[in-house]
């Protein structure tokens, strides 16, 4: 299948996590959240020391979507974040619409690792690992950029660009003060642009929650389910299809971060979310 990018009008656009503001998600205000910035290093000694065996990995990934068929389904992948995004805090702190008839800063710039490994370098990872495994599966994948060197796209703009998706998938991680806090969450708007995208996404949330939860932990301080209903967060209010954020874990916890900086963990987060998006199908 074909493979499409956004290149948005706007790709200079992106946003700043300000001293105080406890946002590491694209556009989040929760108070769980710090805001480290970060440029973009290499990969820590750790992460390579992790990697294990990363091609016995890879052709589990390649076996898991040839037992599946998602021809003619278009999944909507947004990698959080965005690699250039803190060398240009005049543009990502440009307001725009936040979907609930306000505004808000364009982008962040994420949280990172103890290490200063990036979220934006997990989240493009992740994120062009399951563009594989899907199109191996058939499905059409269109993302919300291009690279992880550039800025933005706009918080507004990563909601919309799915719209001729059947799903939305944003990719994210948390980045609690605390290095004991562990674990992901789903984040769903609520409301939704209306109740039949609220349920599905509802339900997305739910089949994601499932395939995480196989592999690694439900931070339960969100809900019994790990699943958060938040009405403040602009990617989704301007998602007109079934949408979730995904905060795969925490970046602080020592053993969550050495997962997230190895590309075997990075595999496993990857396919849990493969395995999410097919449960909906």
């Amino acid at each position: 299948m074909r493979h499409r990018l956004l290149v948005p009008s706007l790709l200079a656009s992106a946003a700043l996590c300000l001293p105080g503001l406890a946002a590491c998600s694209q556009d989040s205000s929760a108070p769980e959240r710090t805001t480290q910035a970060t440029e973009t290093p290499g990969r820590s000694a750790s992460a390579d020391a992790a990697d294990g065996d990363d091609r016995a990995t890879s052709e589990t990934a390649s076996a898991r979507a040839d037992d599946v068929d998602l021809t003619g389904k278009v999944v909507a992948v947004d990698p959080g974040h965005n690699g250039g995004n803190a060398d240009h805090p005049e543009t990502i702190n440009r307001q725009v619409p936040d979907g609930r008839g306000g505004t808000k800063a364009c982008n962040t710039t994420g949280t990172s690792t103890n290490s200063d490994y990036p979220e934006t370098d997990f989240t493009w990872a992740v994120a062009k690992k399951l563009e594989k495994s899907l199109t191996d599966a058939g499905a059409e994948v269109v993302l919300s950029r291009e690279d992880n060197t550039g800025v933005g796209p706009c918080v507004d703009e990563r909601g919309t660009f799915a719209d001729d998706a059947d799903l939305l998938v944003s990719i994210h991680a948390n980045g609690s003060e605390s290095s004991t806090v562990k674990g992901f969450h789903i984040i769903v708007a609520d409301p939704a642009e209306n109740e039949t995208t609220e349920t599905a996404s509802v339900d997305l949330a739910k089949s994601l929650r499932r395939s995480m939860g196989e592999d690694f932990t439900p931070n339960r301080a969100y809900g019994q389910d790990a699943i958060s209903r938040r009405p403040d967060l602009a990617g989704l209010n301007n998602a007109s299809v079934p949408a979730v954020i995904v905060e795969c874990g925490e970046m602080r916890n020592p053993s969550e971060a050495k997962l997230m900086e190895s590309r075997s963990g990075q595999e496993k987060y990857a396919d849990a979310l493969f395995d999410g998006i097919v449960g909906w199908f």
